[in-house]
């Protein structure tokens, strides 16, 4: 009886054990369906592609100018992560990877142990799978809360990934699209971040620094949290060593080892305007998803020795402009503002590497009768009479500052060690300038600067400045007059008062010589005859002649126009001169050559398009007459490059523009300084003094290396004497 009893029961208790998982079964499936209900499919990473960088490249095709992204990516193939980085990822975030179908019960199940005994929890049981579909399908569907729902959606997709790829392509996905502090997606892009390397470089403890990462990038970095970084580092090196993919000794030398990032690098960027306008042509022409996610690659013409060369030449040319002017003091002086600790006080600029001919603020300790002690950093320097001179002809460093003034300073030298920096006081130019140089044969821009600092302002004087070119126009009225017969290269001209109704012109100096060649003219920059020659040629016939070299800018019909009275843009100018060496054929300005989209595919391959402008032997004429500004006219200063050259200077009314455009047969380039606001530049700052330098410092350097080249000759020309009255 009794035994039929306890199977009786036996037998209820294994039907509700079986009703009651069942029911469980059941509930699961229809949770597992609910949640599965609005999963998206994994399969359509076949066609997924994560936003990855447009890169700008130089015209050696290799060197890196500029990078457009939303995220910063590189992305690698499995067998271009090292070993070393695998063994660090997967020894600290995922030991079973290689083994386990998208979750990983024993690790679960260990972590939340280690949770029980911390009481708080210090450790997940996510895989690398499941990190990588919150990463690719959740947090980009929006589904970022912390929540079962999410954990179990997040499980279910995770196995699905396993189902469907391998496990190399699996880590590759993950090691592509983690994020790791600084807008750094993938390991790849933040090796380059952190310690400037590829990815394919990185030793034992950089490895571990960036796989000690994914957990939380912010609270384990080593630019923000470097002692919390280093703790964490060594953590993964220790199970690098646990996992036997390093030795006990590796591991103990990895740990000795400080943490070495790359260091940060002033805003000192190569080309910035240039690529902002590659970044509007690309925003105009492909959209901003295609640039900013699509990895283009763009092929660009800039030169990088021409651009650096450049760079350095504006910058100088401008300050020493500004020194001509006077010192203008301190804008600030920490004393005043409450600030007493001036030996521990830091200035943000500080952060940066301090290095020879930066510009960078110091604070002033102490002064004395001749000089002045200043901290920059680390450093300090004792300031000398020498080191101020150009503010004044008895400036002493103690009558300009006094103590908690901070003040810019140009770096001469430094000495890490002595801790001893040589400076000489300095300011920042509130003139600004542009360059643009040309290939006159391809039309490629080969170096572009827009203004003194790109961060400062984005306005771009090479482009977007209208600026009346003064003498730097005379040019286009000879070559048309020459074009028309009206003069010809070997003539003279009649250089003395002249009236054309209420317009009376008058020469820069004040000064008629009576007749004159057209040599002499055009080296002397003589206003009388270049009005004197548009006035025989007729305006109406010089405007569209002008336009065929390029300029759209608007030209009012008269006479004046003769001497500049024109704005127009510097890239305008100096394609417009790269005609005269190229025999009188104008090639359209390129800034790139050629587009290719993420998989190679070519998208745009742009071809020199040609405009014939001149005849040739009218081009050659005009480059013969203008070396004569060099040989013994306005600009020559030039002759200290000791090189076939042409050009001309401008100067506009109360010297408010100066310009100097010049070339040699296979280089044009123009220069302009001035104030945005259209003021003066002082008295006497012709296109000779203030723009010549920059010119002849950036050609000098570009020129230096190469051989001589020489100007094709125009044809003899027969002289005649122009007596007619315009």
């Amino acid at each position: 009886m009794k035994l039929q009893t306890t199977r009786k029961y036996l037998g209820s208790f294994i039907f509700v054990v079986l009703l009651t998982l069942s029911m469980a079964l059941g509930a699961t499936a229809g949770v597992l369906f609910v949640y599965s209900s609005d999963l998206p499919q994994v399969t359509t990473l076949d066609d997924q592609r994560s936003p990855v960088i447009t890169k700008v490249y130089a015209d050696d095709d290799t060197t890196v100018i500029g990078t457009f992204a939303q995220e910063h990516r590189i992305v690698v193939r499995y067998d271009q992560i090292p070993p070393l980085m695998e063994a660090a990822l997967i020894s600290v975030e995922d030991q079973n990877f290689r083994q386990h179908w998208g979750i990983d019960f024993l690790g679960i199940a260990r972590a939340s142990l280690k949770n029980m005994m911390a009481g708080r929890v210090v450790g997940g049981g996510s895989t690398l799978t499941q990190q990588l579909s919150k990463n690719l399908f959740l947090l980009r569907s929006g589904i970022a809360e912390r929540s079962l729902r999410r954990k179990i959606q997040e499980v279910m997709l995770a196995i699905q990934i396993e189902r469907n790829y391998t496990k190399d392509e699996i880590l590759t996905m993950y090691c592509n699209e983690i994020f790791l502090g600084g807008g750094q997606y993938g390991f790849a892009a933040a090796a380059e971040y952190y310690f400037g390397k590829d990815l394919k470089d990185v030793n034992i403890e950089e490895a571990a620094l960036l796989a000690a990462l994914p957990r939380s990038p912010t609270n384990y970095s080593a630019i923000l949290n470097p002692e919390r970084a280093k703790l964490r580092r060594n953590y993964a090196i220790d199970r690098m060593v646990a996992e036997g993919k390093i030795t006990a000794m590796e591991g103990e030398q990895a740990k000795k080892t400080e943490i070495k990032l790359a260091p940060k690098q002033r805003p000192d960027d190569l080309a910035p305007y240039f690529v902002e306008e590659i970044r509007q042509y690309l925003d105009k022409t492909y959209g901003r998803s295609k640039y900013l996610e699509g990895g283009l690659k763009v092929y660009s013409t800039l030169n990088v020795p021409m651009q650096t060369f450049s760079n350095a030449a504006v910058r100088h040319g401008l300050r020493e402009y500004d020194k001509r002017h006077g010192w203008r003091g301190v804008e600030r002086n920490l004393l005043a503002e409450g600030i007493q600790n001036l030996e521990t006080y830091e200035l943000p600029d500080w952060k940066l590497p301090i290095r020879p001919n930066d510009t960078v603020p110091g604070i002033v300790l102490s002064t004395m009768p001749g000089s002045a002690i200043v901290r920059i950093g680390t450093y300090q320097a004792v300031l000398a009479p020498a080191d101020v001179a150009w503010t004044g002809a008895k400036a002493s460093p103690d009558m300009l500052l006094k103590k908690g003034d901070v003040a810019l300073f140009q770096v001469r030298a430094t000495d890490p060690k002595a801790k001893k920096i040589e400076v000489m006081l300095d300011q920042i130019p509130k003139v600004q300038g542009a360059l643009v140089s040309i290939e006159p044969k391809n039309g490629e821009i080969k170096a572009f600067v827009g203004g003194y600092d790109f961060d400062e302002s984005k306005f771009d004087r090479a482009t977007q400045a209208l600026r009346q070119t003064g003498s730097a126009f005379k040019p286009f009225v000879y070559s048309a007059a020459m074009d028309r017969g009206v003069i010809d290269l070997e003539d003279t001209i009649v250089d003395t008062p002249v009236s054309f109704g209420s317009y009376s012109p008058g020469n820069y100096d004040g000064k008629y010589e009576g007749r004159i060649s057209i040599r002499r003219a055009m080296a002397d920059s003589r206003n009388i005859p270049a009005v004197k020659i548009l006035a025989m040629l007729g305006v109406t016939n010089l405007i569209p002649y002008v336009r065929s070299f390029g300029i759209t800018s608007r030209m009012d019909p008269y006479l004046p126009l003769a001497l500049g009275a024109a704005d127009v843009t510097l890239l305008e100018m100096t394609s417009a001169y790269s005609t005269f060496p190229n025999d009188g054929v104008r090639v359209i300005p390129r800034y790139i050559r050629s587009i290719t989209d993420y998989d190679g595919n070519v998208l745009e391959e742009n071809l020199p398009e040609l405009k014939d402008v001149l005849p040739l032997q009218t081009a050659r004429k005009m480059t013969e007459l203008l070396q004569e500004p060099i040989k013994e006219g306005t600009a020559s200063k030039a002759l200290e490059l000791k090189r076939p050259l042409a050009g001309k200077t401008g100067t506009t009314n109360d010297f408010t523009d100066a310009w100097f455009m010049g070339f040699t047969p296979s280089i044009a380039t123009g220069v302009w300084v001035g104030f945005d606001e259209k003021v003066t530049l002082g008295d006497k700052e012709t296109g000779a003094r203030a723009a010549l330098p920059i010119w002849m410092e950036m050609m000098g350097q570009v020129l230096k290396d190469r051989p001589v080249e020489q100007f094709q000759p125009a044809e003899p020309t027969v002289a005649t004497n122009l007596t007619r009255s315009p």
